[in-house]
């Protein structure tokens, strides 16, 4: 039986275009023939030069699963780790943002890159990119060209979390964007409703039937998605208190669902005024047998989160005030 040529071994000669090559045994395929040896090279204008390369190479393969590292690209790694280790293991929104930044983000730009070939410097030039022209809805992009610097470093921590899996499976000796430098956050200024302005913004409010749910919302903070997903039953009548336990979230499917926090500390116990508490009686009132706290008038079911979005800025229009972030209801 022929002797195996351990990983280490090598030999350099000169090839006729004039320069050097390093040739060595970088493993044994073991999905293929049995015992078949993984050949690769090194170039270099120099014995010398291929003599560091080959040392370089040979050290590397000792770390890596030579039999894989060729098979992936970016995008194939990418997509390999969201199905495998990602999706199962996070919430339906984180992933579907993972998605939606490999596909429509990531791949497009650097996707077609070998696994093994990718630096810190394309994962820097892919930052640089998003920051300036990363838009795809061209209402959107017409205004602001760019993602916002937390949208990218969202993108890097994705990025950073695949490429540490893919060191661990073998696949890369080390991951490259450990090497970046990462967008500061902006950090947005806040604009909050003036207490001269509540008036307003309760009458728009009554107006449109929906007065109830935003008082509410004005005086306990509480989330878009926990709004919409309170039931009668998490009212405490005579202790004046609000239990927030679940949040309406929407699926990649688009299917609304209802779902835990995101955190164990989101699952609290919110005092309310007395006014606040009658309200939400006279709300039941008229739909005692629903167990929703706010159904939607139109179905009948859970009110959709972006639907009490859109309610909050036609509230701000019929009222005459200037945008305020439905977010920045909850920081009076």
């Amino acid at each position: 039986m022929a002797k195996r040529r351990a990983n280490g071994e090598g030999n350099i000669r000169k090839r006729k275009d004039g320069r050097w090559e390093g040739r060595y045994t970088a493993g044994y395929d073991k999905q293929g023939k049995q015992g078949k040896r993984i050949i690769k090279n090194v170039l270099g204008k120099t014995q010398a030069e291929v003599k560091v390369k080959l040392s370089q190479a040979v050290e590397a393969a000792k770390d890596l699963d030579i039999a894989r590292t060729d098979d992936y690209t970016v995008l194939t790694w990418l997509r390999t780790w969201y199905e495998l280790y990602s999706k199962p293991n996070v919430r339906p929104s984180t992933a579907e943002y993972y998605h939606r930044s490999i596909e429509l983000h990531v791949g497009p730009r650097i996707g077609d890159l070998k696994l093994n070939q990718l630096t810190g410097r394309d994962l820097q030039k892919l930052y640089r990119d998003l920051l300036e022209g990363g838009r795809l809805r061209k209402e959107q992009k017409a205004k602001r060209p760019g993602l916002s610097s937390a949208t990218v470093r969202g993108i890097h921590m994705m990025l950073h979390n695949a490429l540490d899996r893919a060191v661990k499976e073998r696949l890369i000796l080390r991951n490259p964007a450990e090497d970046c430098i990462i967008p500061k956050l902006k950090k947005q200024e806040m604009k909050i409703l003036k207490p001269e302005d509540m008036k307003a913004y309760l009458t728009a409010a009554e107006e449109y039937h929906v007065l109830p749910m935003f008082y509410l919302e004005l005086t306990s903070g509480i989330r878009k998605g926990e709004l919409t997903a309170l039931l009668w039953d998490d009212l405490n009548v005579d202790e004046r208190t609000i239990s927030v336990s679940k949040q309406a979230i929407r699926r990649p499917s688009r299917e609304l669902v209802v779902d835990r926090p995101k955190t164990e500390n989101a699952i609290r116990m919110i005092s309310i005024p007395q006014e606040a508490v009658d309200l939400l009686i006279q709300e039941h009132e008229k739909h005692p047998d629903n167990p929703y706290m706010f159904p939607s008038t139109r179905t009948g079911e859970m009110y959709n989160p972006d639907s009490v979005m859109n309610l909050h800025k036609r509230i701000l229009k019929k009222a005459n005030l200037p945008h305020i972030r439905f977010h920045d209801l909850r920081h009076p």
